[in-house]
């Protein structure tokens, strides 16, 4: 099977910090992790005394039945010209009757056992609550192998509509030496239940992965998404990420370049209304000399809406020539929302060329000024300053994002 079980045996888990993931463990017993599973029975959930999450409040995710989620097929536009779509629904096998293109083939048997868990081990991210969570509850994981040039856009898509419970997904991505592969992450959803997901990408030497990540959400619902990303010398990462309308969306992008002398590149954009809140924790290290980071995460706040960005930069001694730049940019459409940003660069290195800035701003009362001395409403002016300040993001997104209308679904505004 091209899915692969990640099924053990079920071990003894210790005492639950709490009813709700005790529930969960309950009902997803037999299927899951069992290291992942006892290591989250023994972990107490975050709570705002931990500094990654002291922004952030866990109630609309604890608000959530805490029960396996087996989603119904959703109403999807057509798939784009060049790509190949894949549902996710993490319990069918997403390559059933599916013809991958010339240079993607499944990772299994011994192959999946030795790759999986590496990346997250490499990025420190294997023992976070939301991968702990996901590796006590995914009961498959997709794993492909890239080697050579994929012309083929890989399309992965979940819907977990309006159905009440938990989602997991479990994502790795192996390129060999210099292969390259597009994807874009789709995760929808219509109702009150979590989208779990993680991905980890091993990129070889030369290797590129272009890496879009969309999801727009829905008032009652929670994503919690970790992408873990490992590269070798002369490899190319680009990662662009868009989610909001999330009751809780969080992020966790974290890249290691482990012998320095790669290029990475980070943009995001995060929307926050109502009482959502959509956070987004970065880090980036480098282990090895000149290497390379441009980063640009946009929000947008709006009611009563809280955004939070901590985007981390570790330059140790041993990354020289380092060359990292990050730039957080936000956008406070209300007095009662919040906008809190942190960028850190934590730099040991002597010899490196790191700058990071942060803004917060209302639109531009002269921008303003000028759309409506031409004759356009000052809501339909403000509504294009907002396109103007998200598109440098979303246009960013691979090619067959357009299909999914990536500004008009996050705002919750498909169809109109």
């Amino acid at each position: 099977m091209v899915a692969a079980s990640l099924s053990t045996p079920t071990a003894t888990a210790g005492t639950a910090p709490g009813s709700w993931v005790s529930a969960l463990l309950a009902d997803a017993a037999g299927g899951a992790d069992a290291r992942a599973a006892q290591a989250l029975a023994q972990t107490p959930l975050p709570t705002r005394r931990d500094e990654a999450w002291r922004f952030t409040d866990l109630a609309p995710l604890t608000a959530l039945k805490p029960t396996l989620l087996r989603p119904a097929p959703g109403t999807h536009p057509e798939p784009a010209a060049g790509s190949l779509r894949l549902t996710l629904d993490g319990h069918s096998d997403p390559l059933a009757g599916i013809s991958l293109p010339a240079g993607l083939e499944p990772i299994t048997g011994a192959g999946l056992g030795e790759s999986l868990g590496q990346v997250l081990a490499a990025t420190g991210s294997a023992e976070l609550w939301p991968v702990l969570l996901n590796g006590a509850t995914a009961r498959n994981v997709l794993a492909l192998r890239v080697r050579g040039t994929v012309a083929t856009t890989l399309e992965l898509v979940s819907d977990a509509g309006d159905g009440e419970g938990i989602l997991p997904l479990r994502l790795l991505l192996v390129l060999e030496p210099d292969s390259s592969l597009e994807i874009l992450q789709v995760h929808r959803s219509a109702g009150a239940n979590l989208t779990s997901v993680v991905l980890e990408a091993r990129l070889g030497e030369g290797a590129e992965l272009r890496h879009g990540l969309l999801a727009p959400g829905a008032e009652a619902g929670c994503l919690l998404a970790t992408v873990a990303v490992e590269q070798a010398t002369g490899s190319r990462y680009s990662g662009v990420s868009a989610h909001g309308g999330w009751a809780l969306g969080r992020l966790e992008p974290r890249l290691v370049q482990r012998e320095g002398a790669a290029h990475s590149a980070l943009k995001a954009l995060q929307l926050a209304d109502g009482r959502q809140i959509s956070d987004t924790h970065s880090q980036m290290v480098f282990e090895g000399p000149d290497g390379r980071l441009e980063q640009l995460h946009k929000a947008v706040a709006d009611g009563q809406g809280r955004s939070v960005f901590n985007g981390a930069v570790q330059v140790p001694r041993a990354a020289q020539r380092t060359d990292a730049a990050q730039l957080s940019r936000n956008l406070l459409l209300s007095d009662r929302a919040r906008i809190d940003t942190k960028p850190e660069l934590e730099i040991v290195a002597d010899d490196v060329r790191c700058a990071h800035g942060a803004t917060v701003s209302r639109l531009q009362q002269d921008e303003l000024f000028y759309l409506q001395s031409r004759g356009i409403a000052a809501d339909q002016a403000a509504r294009l300053l907002l396109r103007g300040f998200c598109e440098e993001v979303l246009q960013e997104l691979p090619a067959a994002a357009s299909a999914w209308q990536p500004l008009a679904s996050l705002l919750g505004e498909e169809g109109r």
